[in-house]
């Protein structure tokens, strides 16, 4: 399987290339040049780790099987406890996908474990022996799930870039926190745009390139910008296809759709891989929050950032430019050329608008909606009156969507977080008194449910703070050529 970048400037690369570069030296992001076909019958018994192993080896195929059998096995059983692809049910035809059962209490960590065994190994397949500096911006979730899957590896040194305020209080202490001789963490005083187009701009610059070399260094990302981030999201679509049909909630070919809370495009995008695949689906439901650039997108086709950003519950999804939509644009149109020109007018006037061909292919395969906070508040109260199902503000956002959205067939949420990522939201959503402090609410939202809290988000409170550096956008450059 050859890569190649969205906007067609540069020749196929391998895998290994792809995951160790992140970025293409045109700016483009790297796809694959086809979708490999899934084999339902053979896939469907497998345990998470075989499958994954099996989804991976047909896109990473100059990979050793037998390493990404082994990989897949170490990051998907331990790490998981057991849990990895959870399916539970909600209500009648309604399903969610927990995927916030890892280590860091978020979806990211699905492929932000996996993925520094894919780098490492990638590096060895290209005899590469510099050392690699990752780049991350991140918008709550990825930062700690990357500095938690990086941290301490020999030859790789990783900084992370975060909105100031604009995270809860749990997810930047998680960052803050973070242990280890090779992180650093910065908070950006502006929002998720101004850190990932901060990073981004470092990606392109040559200067910034060759100074790094002249130190042995290369740069590469984690962020879903990275094939090796996106390629691991694919596998749980599969598996949670698999169980539903294992419980009877489906019959085998019976298609579901899919509502996935969305900021930047890479988790819905995995969906559309699987779909590709072969995997008997309907729609993919994109859920937006009040920042609902992507929901306006594919209900016109006019993709416009030029609009308040606003700050809300759901911070993974406070994102107005939605990274991996490019790779969805490529794949509608085989265009690099159409895509490098729709990106280079984002650039430059802030928006730009596809053609009604490329609408149509587009509204095939994709639904989409928004909830504000108050909706997704009150959806997670009548989720836990009605079906005792807790969720955090994210889920809730694609509940919401996903009930305004649904037709015939069964929809699955996307479950992104735990509800202990946000405790006070969650609190002040049932009605309960919220405490001033994260750690009190917490321990309120296990007395007021009986659910108990992560171990790992508990013991935050007792670790000690170690970043606490903010810069301007301006200054993100300077910070990643430390």
């Amino acid at each position: 399987m050859q890569y190649q970048s969205t906007r067609g400037h540069n020749a196929a690369v391998s895998a290994s290339e792809a995951i160790v570069r992140g970025l293409a030296p045109d700016g483009g992001l790297y796809v694959p040049q086809e979708f490999p076909r899934a084999d339902l019958e053979a896939w469907r018994g497998l345990d998470y780790p075989q499958l994954a192993a099996e989804v991976l080896a047909l896109y990473l195929t100059d990979y050793d099987p037998a390493f990404l059998q082994d990989a897949a096995q170490s990051t998907y059983t331990a790490p998981f406890a057991g849990k990895a692809g959870r399916v539970v049910p909600v209500a009648p035809g309604l399903h969610a996908l927990e995927l916030w059962h890892g280590p860091t209490c978020a979806f990211k960590d699905y492929a932000l474990q996996l993925m520094p065994k894919l780098l490492v190994q990638a590096k060895r397949n290209l005899g590469r022996t510099e050392k690699t500096r990752i780049l991350v911006a991140t918008s709550g979730d990825t930062g700690k799930a990357a500095l938690a899957g990086y941290a301490g590896l020999d030859g790789i040194e990783i900084a992370v870039f975060y909105p100031n305020d604009g995270t809860s209080e749990i997810q930047r202490l998680q960052m803050v926190t973070q242990a280890g001789d090779n992180v650093a963490v910065y908070a950006v005083n502006g929002n998720f745009d101004d850190a990932q187009s901060g990073v981004k701009r470092v990606f392109g610059d040559a200067e910034a390139a060759a100074e790094l070399a002249g130190r042995g260094i290369c740069l590469s990302s984690a962020n879903s910008i990275n094939w090796g981030r996106l390629a691991p999201q694919i596998v749980y679509y599969f598996y949670a296809y698999f169980r539903l049909v294992e419980s009877g909630a489906v019959a085998w070919g019976q298609q579901v759709d899919f509502c996935v809370p969305t900021g930047n495009f890479g988790d819905i995008l995995a969906g559309y891989y699987a779909k590709r695949m072969g995997l008997p689906m309907g729609k993919l439901i994109c859920a937006s929050n009040k920042n609902n650039v992507l929901a306006d997108f594919i209900r016109t086709g006019t993709y416009d950032k030029r609009r308040e950003f606003y700050k809300t519950a759901s911070p993974s999804m406070d994102i107005l430019i939605s990274s991996n939509l490019e790779r969805l644009l490529y794949h509608l149109t085989g265009d690099a050329a159409r895509v490098a020109g729709w990106m280079a007018e984002l650039a430059e006037k802030g928006c730009y608008s596809v053609d009604a061909e490329t609408l149509t292919r587009l509204q095939e395969s994709f639904g989409c909606g928004w909830a504000d906070d108050a909706q997704a508040a009150a959806m997670i109260r009548r989720r836990w009156e009605e079906d005792r199902y807790l969720c955090d503000p994210h889920t809730a956002v694609a509940f919401c969507v996903a009930e305004e959205q649904r037709g015939t067939a069964p929809v699955t949420v996307l479950s992104t977080a735990s509800p202990f990522k946000f405790p006070r939201d969650v609190l002040a959503a049932l009605g309960a008194g919220v405490p001033d402090s994260d750690f009190a609410a917490m321990e309120a939202l296990t007395a007021a449910t009986g659910s108990p809290a992560p171990e790992s988000l508990r013991c935050l409170q007792q670790l000690p703070v170690r970043f606490r550096e903010s810069l301007d956008p301006a200054a993100i450059r300077a910070a990643a050529l430390r």
